[in-house]
């Protein structure tokens, strides 16, 4: 479905940059109880996102800073939105050498698939927002075996130290 919305700023300490979605759009995307969509900008580039609830009804999608630099778009700006029902395994890309990595470590890969999909969308982002495929590679080993060793468990702020000192894990390699 094709709107016009407003890149503007929510009022809020966890939400940034955010277009609104008019309501005739969201209950059509929210029927299915599915939120995750494929949010195309002015036919210049697309993202994965989710329809986040603002209250009263109303509802948005949010918007990185880094996609306003990149395309060099202002608060205020009216822009050309298509939202496409995202039919992705994952509601995100996968990084081909992380899935590369799972299917070469069964444990790995279960541990990874037993994580909730929010988790799991958490992981990729980390991972495929890195532009080196060696780093992704490295993130990827990380992430693995900070869930093995874990049991399954995800400690976002220990993944952070054990990625930060990934020299002095034991990656298998």
């Amino acid at each position: 479905m094709k709107f016009k919305a407003k890149l503007e700023q929510l009022d809020s300490s966890i939400w940034g940059q955010h277009i609104k979605v008019p309501k005739k759009v969201s209950d059509k995307f929210l029927a299915d109880g599915n939120k995750r969509v494929i949010c195309k900008v002015n036919d210049q580039f697309e993202f994965h996102a989710a329809i986040m609830p603002e209250g009263k009804g109303k509802f948005f999608v949010n918007f990185s800073k880094q996609n306003s630099k990149k395309y060099k778009l202002e608060e205020g700006q009216i822009l050309n939105i298509e939202l496409v029902k995202d039919e992705s395994k994952y509601g995100i890309p996968m990084p081909e050498e992380f899935q590369e990595l799972l299917y070469q470590d069964i444990e790995g890969d279960k541990v990874f698939h037993a994580l909730t999909p929010g988790k799991q969308r958490s992981l990729l982002h980390m991972i495929g927002t890195v532009k080196s495929p060696d780093i992704r590679i490295r993130k990827g080993l990380v992430i693995l075996y900070h869930l093995k060793t874990n049991k399954g468990k995800l400690d976002f702020r220990q993944l952070l130290d054990d990625i930060k000192n990934y020299k002095d894990l034991d990656l298998g390699f």
